[in-house]
């Protein structure tokens, strides 16, 4: 059973990690973001809701800079990553240096056509590591943050597509935690899982906040106030409203938001 999300933290607790800042984006001529401006509270989980189409996965992909793969794309404002107070989308950060910092999981679970070791041991080659002990231990270290390890520990040179849907969701979880990421971002993590599945995944999601900061996509309302301390409805493109999961849930300000929670819109 996922876990019941706590209770709000006191203000005095809360410390910014990341912070986006008049941020506007473009498609080619078209603006998919306008002028958005909120904040990403340090190990919180945040939740970013609303239909299909008004904005929640182009938000998301600007924090790694997963937009600049491709041409035409085009970023003004600011994203703030704390404490050191880098621009992330600043002309001379190194994006590959950005995903190293800020991590992703997808919509549907997207293996490598390799071992499960190799999976997970990817990012961490990339980044010029090369000791095997040293890979062995993050290897370990990032299954066990995934809740995979004792499923895996004897198969870790069988094919990363042998696993179930769920497990090979984990495994991209711990090929994103591998890397030590500050912010792990997920993308409707849960939409191609079954119930039990989707269980484990919030359930994982629950312990990780205790170690980093999460922002997430998802449609299913339930699920965001299941697992988030933050909530953001997003419509076209704007930020409508950002508050407490449960001043989002239960006395929304903006009747906007209001409408969307209670199904009249949406």
């Amino acid at each position: 059973m996922a876990r019941v999300r706590e209770s709000a933290v006191s203000q005095e607790e809360l410390k910014l990690k990341a912070e986006a800042k008049a941020l506007n984006f473009y498609y080619g001529a078209y603006q998919a973001l306008k002028s958005i401006t909120m904040p990403l509270h340090e190990r919180k989980v945040t939740a970013l809701i609303g239909p299909s189409g008004c904005g929640k996965s182009t938000y998301l992909r600007c924090f790694n800079r997963m937009h600049d793969l491709y041409p035409g794309n085009r970023y003004e404002g600011e994203i703030r990553l704390y404490p050191d107070n880098t621009n992330l989308l600043h002309s001379q950060v190194d994006p590959i240096e950005v995903r190293m910092r800020i991590s992703m999981v997808f919509q549907k679970p997207n293996p490598f056509p390799k071992s499960i070791y190799e999976n997970v041991a990817y990012g961490l080659r990339v980044r010029g590591v090369k000791r095997v002990t040293a890979l062995n231990d993050k290897v370990e270290q990032a299954l066990r943050g995934a809740a995979l390890w004792d499923e895996v520990k004897h198969r870790l040179n069988d094919l990363a597509f042998n696993l179930s849907g769920g497990q090979q969701q984990r495994l991209c979880i711990a090929r994103a935690l591998a890397t030590d990421p500050e912010i792990l971002l997920f993308d409707e993590p849960t939409s191609a899982l079954d119930p039990i599945a989707t269980a484990s995944i919030e359930e994982l999601i629950a312990d990780l906040k205790s170690k980093l900061t999460i922002l997430i996509v998802t449609h299913n309302m339930q699920q965001a106030a299941r697992v988030s301390d933050f909530t953001a409805y997003m419509y076209l493109g704007e930020l409508i409203e950002f508050d407490r999961t449960d001043t989002i849930f239960i006395k929304p300000k903006q009747k906007a938001t209001e409408d969307y929670i209670t199904g009249r819109f949406g």
